[in-house]
Parts: C-alpha cells; structure tokens; sequence
C-alpha cells in the first residue's frame, strides 16, 4: 500500500448531490439498479437522519486512527468522511473530539467501517455517524495509511468524489460522474411512487397496480375455499 494523501479530488456536483440528498437510500438504491449499497453492517447511531455528501476517504491500519487527523484536513463543507481498514477492526477509533473538528469544517458525517464511541455525545451534537460497531477500545497513532484513494466497503468501491448517501436504511455510494444521472433517476422513481402511494389510498391493491394477479396462475398458485382446504 502507497502511504498517500491525495490532496484536493474532484467533488461530485453540488447542485445534484443536493437532490439525491432529499431522496432516501432506498430509493436512490433502487432507481440507480439496486446498485452501490454498502451493506447492513453499517448501521446507523441516530435514528431519523439522512445526508448526502462527497466522500473523502481514508485507509487506515486496524486499531489505529493517524491517518483520520490526516483526512480532517483534506475535508471541505459538503464532504462525508468515509473510512475502512486494512483488515478488520470494531475497535472505537472515532469519537467526540473527531467530530467537534469535522463539523467546523462543514462535514456532514462520518461512514466507517470500524468502531465509533462517545455514541451519546455524536447524539448530542447532531454529527451523523454510520459505523460497523460501537467500541470504547481505544486506538493509536503510530501507522501510515492513505487518504483519498479507492477503498472498499461492503463489496462496493469508494474512490474520493463519489456521492455517499445514508440514513435508517443504511449507506450507499454514488460513482461521481454518475450523480446527474441518479438524481434524475431516482426524481422519476419518487414520482411514480407517489402515484402508488395515492392509488393505494383509494384502495386499489398491489395485485393489480402492478399486474401480478394474471401472473399467478403460472406459479402454481391458486385461489381455496377454507372449507374445501380443510377438508
């Protein structure tokens, strides 16, 4: 691994990185081809919260947060800090003070794919957290690792630029040249699914709306009369 700090990436467009941001994950994740989510393991420390940000990333050695005081001067106001480790670690390698700093520089929260503590003062602060685990083990400052360069989450690759968005259903990534396109995307899902959310309250049935009834009879299923199925 190249120990790195890329300085000033390019940024996703804030024009349409604010319009993904008013869409949830789920929506983004399903307009775009259920594609980009990071998986369940990162879970959010709020309830009720969701950002939309350009990701800084940050490659860290488990059990060591160094190159996070790094990243904090890489970010800018809109950012999202993204991290992971080398390998896995649950230990608790971002707290409050992290936070304090990030938010004067305008950060919009935190993704990492290790442990975070002082959950009830991020809380207090309103800092946005998504993390894998919540540990009070402490870390060290003694290994160099990267800052903005490619990492990968749950599968997916994060490079610096990429839009991340979380809230309560979890975390997904945005490949920046692709930002435009998505928030279109996912402006047409919004849309149609507020046509089904008014025709669902008129009472009409999914059965219907989305054509599944005539398909029925080709899975085998059928229509029974208790009686006859008790019989």
């Amino acid at each position: 691994m190249r120990t790195v700090v890329v300085t000033n990436p390019p940024r996703a467009e804030a024009a349409a990185l604010d319009e993904l941001g008013t869409y949830g994950v789920a929506t983004v994740h399903e307009a775009t081809g259920r594609t980009g989510y990071l998986g369940p393991s990162l879970r959010p420390v709020q309830a009720g919260t969701r950002i939309a940000g350009s990701a800084v990333t940050v490659l860290s050695w488990p059990g060591d947060n160094l190159m996070i005081h790094l990243a904090v001067e890489q970010c800018r106001p809109g950012d999202v800090l993204v991290v992971t480790t080398t390998s896995p670690s649950t230990d608790g390698m971002f707290g409050e003070l992290f936070a304090t700093a990030l938010q004067y520089r305008g950060v919009r929260g935190l993704v990492i794919d290790a442990g975070v503590r002082d959950v009830a003062d991020l809380r207090a602060m309103g800092f946005p957290v998504w993390s894998a685990a919540v540990s009070a083990q402490g870390t060290v400052k003694a290994t160099p690792g990267a800052v903005n360069v490619p990492v990968t989450i749950g599968g997916q690759v994060i490079r610096p630029g990429d839009a991340i968005l979380a809230d309560d259903d979890g975390v997904m990534c945005v490949p920046r040249a692709s930002v435009r396109e998505a928030a279109g995307a996912a402006r047409a899902r919004e849309e149609k699914e507020a046509a089904t959310r008014a025709a669902f309250r008129k009472g009409e049935l999914g059965l219907d709306r989305y054509g599944l009834r005539d398909r029925l009879p080709g899975m085998g299923i059928e229509y029974v009369e208790y009686g006859e199925y008790d019989a």
